[in-house]
This record gives structure tokens, C-alpha cells and sequence, in this order.
């Protein structure tokens, strides 16, 4: 140790990204009980939470122990480590006399005990929800894990509501949620590799994966990525996402992300991987494909036949909610011919009186709606949901009356909203709201033509898009066989005999081929 030479640098030092540090953090502990506990206590100086209290027995070495209130399990320190060591110190305790107290004669009942000799791994443990305790002669720490505190229990997913399948959902401890798939995954080829990101929240992240059916290179990547963050803090999922997506500034969504632990099992086996994120309940997916943002997981928990119409409404709406506002800008403003001679003098009836040209008309309903729908999100439930439905009928009945929209343009602005409420996934969702506005605006200046340039860059667009190398429209474009089978239509279970081709040859079959069941003369399967 040279603890002049830490002295003259003093504070003035950083660590990590801008993060200022006092040099007792690279100190080792001593076997001086004194100095350690004074270095302790400056180092956690004006933390009204850190618990400190110090053991002594005649004959027995003197004990401190350390921790942050609310964050560990007061009851758990009672029992397993204030009592057994008050118990081993006493005259006629087990540890009385003994000089040291280490791991091998450790009177402590819990399972995670490790030892730590530098002042920095022992300040992390001890915000890390572990309790320290330093004993007089000895020039390390034993570190006991401890963590609990109130905490969320494990409920119903607030933001994937369920019709049919599990209802329990993640919640924000991280070894609850890792805990969740081990449930349904039990193999031991199922891989969890922990890592710590940020400099000051130190945020604990869990890469999963199941070995051999997840390609090496992808999982490669991705924890090449991962390691690669550098940042202050990680408070949620959405961290991560930004950093480690292969188009930042593409408006798509190139990384899935779900409260619900049988999407992260069932994505699994399909040789994907998941990130998990202590202090959050949304674990992201990856590679995503676009096809993936318009399924939801009661696909494959009801009869084929219904989920594909529920798809079909969805492909449908899909299209509704992107070209429906841009189509009726266009047709009334440029292209009025291709409509019926009554439908076309009923709508120039109704915008006789409209002061606005449609695509003004459009853009003021359109940005009215999305005003309300964030009140709604915004406001507690019981007043936002009175807020989005009452502001809706009162603002645009007003604005009808008032000649300042159109009632074709409410009717053709509600079927919009609607259809973007039948997307499962909300980051899908948004971006089509928001590819709806330049695509309104090429249809006012350019008609038709203009929603057909608008159409055919989203296309070059995703066509170009990859998520960790995969291509985002995978199973179109490129094409292959046994991907496209659950695009359009999910085929039977039964039919669904491979996994996707992304995963290693030799590990795509996952139903028997003399599954019980099968319709005699069909050899089903997804084709490889």
C-alpha cells in the first residue's frame, strides 16, 4: 500500500466515466479493527441508512458488522448472523478464545459468505444489498448476502394482458425473474451470465440463452456489445436497447422486449437470447423480425384456424393504421374520380363549409388524438380513461358542429386509432403512428404517387434492416420456406416440426416425427 502516494492525488481523481472517487476505495483492509471501522464510516459518511454496530466479549476478538437498511433482510440478520455470532462469542460459545474468524469456522447459517480484502469489492457488496463483517486480527471481510427489502411481487403483466396462458409476469428483482424461467426451463443448458453495468447504479444484467440451439457467434456478439457500454447509470431495459441496436436511428424496432416470462422461454427456443435487468420488468429479445411485432402470444395457445384470422385482422389493420388517413388525403384532394359518384358528392357536401384543405384538416385531427391518447396514458386510470374517451366524442363532435373538421375525417382518424390498438407490440405501434404523418404529407402534395415513393423507401428501409445481423423481414425478404409458414398463417403444432433455420443444423427438429396425433397421409413439418 502506498497510501501517501493516494493521499497527494487526493479527489481530484476519476474512475470510470467522470465518476469522482476518494482514494480510501483502493485501499486493503488492515488487521487493525480501528482503522478499518474509521475508513468504513468516512467512506459511507452522511448516509443516514448505513447500519453500523460492533460485538465485543471479554477473551474474544472484537466484531463490527455493516449494512444499508432497507435493502437487506433485517429478520435474516437477527437470526443467521447476530445470534450465532453472539452465541459463538460468548464463554461458552464455539469461538470463544479463537483469534480468527474466517469462512472455514464461519458460525453463519446462510449459503452466499465470501471474503474481500480491498475497501472498493467491499463497498459494492454492501450496496449490493450484503452485509459486512470485519473481525479484529483479520485483514479481510467476510461479505454475506442478504438482499430483500420491499419489493414487488410477482403479478399479472400491466402492459400484455392475457386471454389465454400464464398470468404471472416479471417483476423488478432480477434472481425473481431469472427464477421465472428456470421454472419453465429446466435444463442445465440453459445459460445465465451475469454482468454489472453502470458506474454508479452498478446495475446487475443477466444474458440468457440455451447453449447449442443459440448460435456462438450471435451470443458472441451480443456479449461483445454488452461489454462494450460504457455509461453512468442503466435504470431500465431501454438502456441497453439504444446501445446495442444495429440501427439507432432507424424508427423500427429492432429489439422485442416483454413482461411476460413464457414469450422470453418460447423466443429461447427458438435460439434467441434475452436480457435481463435488475430494477425492471421488461426483458428484451433478440434478433427480431417484423413479423414478430404483429404476434401475440395467444397464437399459439388457441386452435390454428383462430389464430390465423386474428393475424389476418391484424396484417389488416396494420395497413389501415399507416395508409388510411394518406389514401382519403389523396383521393379527395387529387384523385376524387376513383370513388363513386354518391360518395364523392356526400363528402364535398360535408367539407363545403371546412375553412382547411384535407391534409390541414388531417394533420390538426391526428395531432388532437394523440394529445389525448397521451393524457390518457399520463392521467391515474380512472380519470385518464374518462379524459380519452370523453375528450374524443365532446372534441370532435364540437369540432364538426363548429365546421372546422369534416365528419368523414373523425370517422377516417377513429378507424385509424383503432387499428393502431389491434398492434400487440407498442414500439411496433408507435412507429407506424409515426410513419403516418410524412406519408399524409406526401399524399397531400403528391396524391397517390406521393404515398407510392412513401411506400417504396419503408420498403428499401426494412428490406436493409437487420437485428444482430438478421435480416428484419427474414422469411420474405429473404425468402425461406420455413420461416414464412408463421407470417401470413400459423400452421398446426402439429406441422411445426423445426425450429427456424436461424438455429444450428442438427438442432432444428423439436417434435418427433411419430407424434401421436397427426393426420394420417400429412408429413407435416416447416420444411427445412
Amino acid at each position: 500500500m502506498n497510501r501517501e502516494k493516494d493521499k497527494q492525488q487526493g479527489g481530484n481523481s476519476d474512475t470510470g466515466i467522470g465518476v469522482p472517487h476518494l482514494p480510501q476505495m483502493n485501499w486493503s483492509l488492515v488487521k487493525n479493527l480501528d482503522e478499518n471501522n474509521k475508513v468504513l464510516q468516512t467512506l459511507l459518511k452522511d448516509c443516514s441508512d448505513f447500519v453500523f454496530r460492533e460485538i465485543h466479549h471479554d477473551g474474544c476478538p472484537r466484531v463490527s458488522i455493516a449494512f444499508i437498511e432497507g435493502i437487506v433482510n433485517t429478520d435474516d440478520i437477527q437470526d443467521h448472523i447476530l445470534h450465532p455470532l453472539v452465541e459463538g462469542l460468548s464463554p461458552s460459545g464455539s469461538l470463544h478464545g479463537q483469534e480468527q474468524l474466517s469462512l472455514e469456522n464461519t458460525p453463519f447459517s446462510v449459503t452466499q459468505v465470501k471474503n474481500a480484502t480491498v475497501w472498493h469489492e467491499v463497498i459494492e457488496a454492501i450496496m449490493d444489498a450484503s452485509v459486512l463483517v470485519l473481525v479484529e486480527h483479520m485483514d479481510n471481510g467476510l461479505l454475506i448476502n442478504l438482499k430483500g427489502g420491499q419489493r414487488r411481487s410477482v403479478q399479472e403483466p400491466q402492459t400484455e394482458s392475457a386471454i389465454r396462458g400464464p398470468r404471472e409476469g416479471f417483476n423488478e428483482t432480477l434472481r425473481v425473474n431469472t427464477s421465472l424461467l428456470r421454472f419453465k426451463l429446466k435444463t442445465p443448458m440453459l445459460k445465465m451470465e451475469n454482468m454489472t453495468m453502470g458506474t454508479e447504479t452498478k446495475t446487475a444484467v443477466v444474458l440468457t440463452y440455451i447453449k447449442g440451439l443459440a448460435r456462438e457467434d450471435l451470443i458472441e456478439d451480443v456479449r461483445h456489445r454488452l461489454q462494450n457500454i460504457k455509461i453512468d447509470g442503466v435504470l431500465e431495459s431501454g438502456y441497453i436497447e439504444e446501445l446495442i441496436e444495429d440501427h439507432p436511428y432507424s424508427p423500427f424496432p429492432q429489439v422485442h422486449y416483454t413482461e411476460r416470462p413464457d414469450t422470453v422461454v418460447a423466443n429461447l427456443l427458438e435460439g434467441k437470447f434475452a436480457i435481463l435487468v435488475d430494477g425492471t420488468p421488461f426483458c428484451l429479445i433478440g434478433p427480431v423480425t417484423m413479423w414478430q411485432m404483429l404476434q401475440a402470444s395467444e397464437d399459439y395457445y388457441e386452435r390454428f384456424f383462430i389464430s390465423n384470422f386474428l393475424r389476418w385482422i391484424r396484417l389488416f389493420f396494420m395497413m389501415v393504421a399507416l395508409f388510411l388517413p394518406a389514401l382519403y388525403i389523396a383521393i379527395t384532394t387529387f384523385h376524387q374520380d376513383m370513388l363513386p359518384t354518391t360518395l364523392i358528392l356526400s363528402i364535398a357536401a360535408a367539407r363545403e363549409a371546412i375553412p382547411f384543405p384535407a391534409l390541414v384538416e388531417a394533420l390538426l385531427m391526428e395531432l388532437s388524438f394523440e394529445a389525448l391518447r397521451e393524457a390518457g396514458v399520463r392521467l391515474p386510470k380512472t380519470v385518464g380513461q374518462a379524459v380519452s374517451i370523453l375528450g374524443a366524442l365532446v372534441i370532435g363532435q364540437a369540432a364538426v358542429q363548429a365546421g372546422i373538421v369534416s365528419a368523414p375525417m373523425v370517422i377516417i382518424v377513429s378507424m385509424t386509432g383503432i387499428a393502431s390498438f389491434t398492434i400487440p407490440r407498442f414500439n411496433f405501434a408507435i412507429t407506424l403512428r409515426l410513419l403516418r404523418f410524412p406519408l399524409m404529407i406526401l399524399a397531400g402534395t403528391l396524391g397517390l404517387f406521393g404515398i407510392i415513393i412513401g411506400t417504396v423507401l419503408i420498403s428499401a428501409h426494412l428490406t436493409q434492416l437487420t437485428s444482430f445481423g438478421e435480416p428484419y423481414l427474414l422469411g420474405v425478404s429473404p425468402y425461406r420456406r420455413g420461416q414464412s409458414k408463421d407470417i401470413l398463417m400459423r400452421v398446426p403444432w402439429w406441422k411445426m416440426k423445426f425450429r427456424p433455420s436461424t438455429t444450428p443444423k442438427g438442432k432444428r427438429q423439436r417434435i418427433s416425427d411419430d407424434i401421436s396425433g397427426t393426420p394420417t397421409g400429412d408429413e407435416g413439418g416447416w420444411g427445412e
